[in-house]
């Protein structure tokens, strides 16, 4: 292995399946991109087809790999979608049903009867998140009870659990039943204090630990591809969530530090230090990596809808072409409308935690259109971000005014503009905005040998473009004033 060896990060995300070659000092040498098909079988509910899935890794990691020409790739690092849940046969690795999103709600009667049966104290002291169908534990369970003849050979043996870092590793290894720290802190299932599955939980859950898998470090070996699938044998030396990958790509090593990401939906996390911090104001503590046998932990904000809202501009109401047409016509807005939209499709998160809230949109005059929505559209996620740095100062008693971002949205030269003026702070964009797989390719360098020590990647990091507060406090005022009025009539016409 040498510096001129390439890293590969898989990045399977909610929209799409990416594989991403670097070199050793985090340039982009190539992307190869699956979209990812998304199943609606009810309203609420979201499913993707694990199968899919794998067949698009596959593809994109043989693309990717075949870029690389002579130079050999030296380790894979896997990103993916937290808390999307699948269940396999360990006999021949087929999945039992499709896998259930992130963003599915099937499941809130479940968890709002965990809720009234007490469970809601041990799981926030134990895993530092909340009862909510966003996270692994009631999904399932949903499964469990729902599947034929599944409860029985789970309880058996016979059935494996796996966030999708697990089950791409089951494929690519031939059977390793692995994760790693940060995907298990996401699952409502695993104590941060002890590193370990928590056994109270699992049987008051219902939930065998016989599905469970070994949960390692961020970076460590989680054994290598088998040799018929890209032609040679290439170890797998990092996995993360997405999210906790990203704050990684962002060279966020020190408490303080924030990262927000804005993809389908938007997740700013700031690293809290060697203990995990306990929040009030309903933001999630979780683990923010592994790396060289030392734990660190980040406080998190979950907005669920961010560039899925734009997403449905383009594909339900067809009033955009492109995701990059936005920009242009936020700009074409009249200022003095005040047109609020909550993009509540799949709940609120934080710090509202409101599973049963759907989307609004409010401040409608007959002077609105296209580009009204458009820029309403744009300001939601700028206003939710405002709403979960606030909290994370309190909670953390940190100063926070410099937020690096990443993620598509954060091409978004007016979004990212808006965000400085309405938080108020300093927002750096980075020269690659591909941190989340920059992250987990890191890691795997990091872990073979061939990436500097984190302390290096921090003085190595450069915003390409910083965007600077330009909005007065008065308007600021106002319009988070029209904004906390539109989410409370939100929760108000929801029952929330």
């Amino acid at each position: 292995m040498s510096a001129d060896d390439y890293l590969l990060a898989i990045d399977q995300g909610t929209t799409s399946t990416r594989a991403i070659l670097f070199d050793a000092a985090g340039a982009v040498r190539h992307i190869a991109r699956r979209d990812l098909r998304q199943i609606y079988p009810r309203p609420g509910w979201v499913e993707h087809d694990p199968e899919e899935i794998w067949r698009a890794v596959l593809a994109t990691c043989r693309e990717a790999i075949a870029a690389a020409g002579e130079r050999p790739v030296a380790a894979i690092g896997i990103t993916n979608q937290r808390e999307t849940t699948v269940l396999w046969d360990r006999a021949d690795g087929k999945p039992v049903h499709n896998a259930i999103v992130w963003q599915d709600r099937r499941t809130a009667p479940l968890c709002e009867r965990w809720r009234a049966e007490g469970f809601s104290a041990p799981v926030a002291e134990r895993t530092g998140l909340v009862i909510d169908p966003y996270f692994s534990a009631s999904k399932i369970r949903w499964l469990l009870d729902t599947v034929p003849g599944l409860k029985q050979h789970a309880a058996s043996g016979d059935i494996a659990f796996g966030t999708i870092d697990s089950f791409l590793l089951w494929r690519l290894t031939g059977g390793r039943h692995q994760t790693d720290v940060t995907n298990a802190s996401r699952t409502m299932l695993y104590d941060l204090h002890r590193l370990a599955w928590d056994d109270a939980l699992l049987d008051g859950f219902g939930i065998p630990a016989a599905i469970l898998p070994e949960v390692r470090d961020t970076g460590a070996d989680y054994g290598s591809t088998l040799p018929a699938l890209f032609g040679d044998v290439i170890p797998i030396a990092g996995v993360a969530g997405d999210q906790q990958a990203a704050l990684i790509g962002q060279a966020c090593f020190r408490p303080g530090m924030v990262k927000s990401t804005y993809g389908t939906g938007a997740f700013a996390l700031v690293h809290t230090g060697a203990k995990p911090a306990v929040s009030t104001h309903k933001l999630l503590t979780t683990i923010a990596y592994r790396l060289g046998g030392e734990t660190a932990y980040a406080l998190e904000g979950s907005i669920f809808i961010a560039g899925a809202a734009v997403q449905w501009l383009r594909d339900r109401l067809g009033i955009i072409a492109s995701a990059s047409e936005t920009q242009e016509l936020a700009e074409l807005a009249d200022p003095r409308q005040r047109v609020y939209f909550v993009p509540g499709f799949a709940g609120l998160g934080a710090p509202h935690w409101a599973p049963e809230a759907r989307g609004t949109i409010s401040g409608l005059t007959a002077d609105c259109g296209v580009v009204e929505l458009v820029r309403a559209t744009l300001e939601a996620v700028g206003y939710q971000t405002r709403g979960l740095i606030a909290a994370m100062s309190a909670d953390s008693g940190l100063a926070i005014d410099t937020l690096r971002v990443d993620g598509g949205m954060a091409a978004n030269g007016w979004a990212m503009q808006f965000l400085a003026d309405i938080l108020p702070a300093r927002v750096e964009r980075p020269a690659s905005i591909e941190t989340t797989a920059w992250g987990a390719a890191y890691v795997a360098g990091l872990q073979r040998g061939i990436c500097p020590a984190p302390e290096e990647m921090i003085a190595r990091w450069q915003a390409a473009r910083a965007f600077a507060p330009e909005m007065s406090d008065e308007e600021r005022e106002t319009r988070c004033a029209g904004w906390r009025k539109a989410v409370a009539a939100t929760l108000l016409a929801s029952g929330t």
